[in-house]
């Protein structure tokens, strides 16, 4: 862990939601949990989409409930445009709903917990890996 708070990325949201490979106890070590605006989208959309959606549901907005929301500003559009020219430049694009999280976390200096290793890609981003 490097530090004591942490955003969580949709694939680490989800397994903290299943406890997939012990990611609700190791969620539990930071001190302050953020879900990004565009990973709660992710997460709803699952859950409408799923089997059991009210049940889904609740359980999304428990997490939901736990957690502090990153919001996007203004201030993270610009954060979002410099990191979208960066990639492209680099020729490494990503997709546009991770290219709004990295610029939350970028913006707030908060690490993305993700299994995503094109995070890696973003300049100024800090990649948790558990």
């Amino acid at each position: 862990m490097s530090g004591s708070k942490v955003a969580l990325d949709t694939n680490v949201a989800i397994a903290v939601l299943n406890n997939a490979k012990g990611a609700g106890d190791w969620v539990r070590g930071f001190g302050q949990i953020y879900l990004p605006v565009p990973v709660i989208g992710e997460l709803l959309f699952g859950a409408l989409n799923s089997q059991r959606p009210q049940e889904n549901l609740t359980h999304v907005q428990q997490l939901i409930d736990r957690c502090a929301v990153l919001e996007v500003k203004v201030a993270t559009a610009s954060v979002y445009a410099q990191a979208r020219l960066q990639l492209k430049r680099k020729g490494k694009p990503i997709p546009e709903n991770d290219l709004w999280i990295a610029a939350l976390c970028v913006k707030h200096s908060i690490p993305l917990a993700t299994e995503d290793i094109h995070f890696s890609e973003v300049d100024g981003l800090i990649v948790e890996k558990r």
